[in-house]
C-alpha cells in the first residue's frame, strides 16, 4: 500500500532552515508527480510547491516563492523541500502527497515551528 513518511521538522528561529523529507513506498515513485502542503489550524491546507516524475518543480505559494525548493531522488524514493529565510508565518504541519490511480494519499505530517 501507498505509504509516505515525513520527516525534518522542527523548531527553529526565524530566517533559519529546515530540509523536509518524504520516503514513498508502494507505488511507482518514479512515475509520479509529487507535492508539499501545508496547514495551520483552523485553515485549509495550502499547496506549497509541485515537482513532475521528471525533476520540473513549480512553487505554489507565492509567500514561499525564492525561499523554498523541492526536489526529488528518484533512487531513493524521496522528496524534499529546502526552507530558507523561514518566517514565523511557515510554521504548520507540513505535508507530503501523491495522487496514485485517482486516490489521493498523504503522510502524517511533521510540525515546523518558526520561533525566537
Amino acid at each position: 500500500q501507498v505509504q509516505l513518511v515525513e520527516a525534518g521538522g522542527g523548531l527553529v528561529q526565524p530566517g533559519g532552515s529546515l530540509r523536509l523529507s518524504c520516503a514513498a513506498s508502494g507505488f511507482s515513485f518514479s512515475r509520479y508527480a509529487m507535492s508539499w502542503y501545508r496547514q495551520t489550524p483552523g485553515k485549509e491546507r495550502e499547496l506549497v510547491a509541485v515537482i513532475s516524475s521528471t525533476g520540473n518543480s513549480i512553487i505554489a505559494t507565492d509567500s514561499v516563492k525564492g525561499r523554498f525548493t523541492i526536489s526529488r531522488d528518484n533512487g531513493k524514493n524521496s522528496v524534499y523541500l529546502q526552507m530558507n529565510s523561514l518566517k514565523p508565518d511557515d510554521t504548520a504541519v507540513y505535508y507530503c502527497n501523491v495522487i496514485v490511480s485517482a486516490v489521493r494519499y498523504w503522510g502524517q505530517g511533521t510540525l515546523v515551528t518558526v520561533s525566537s
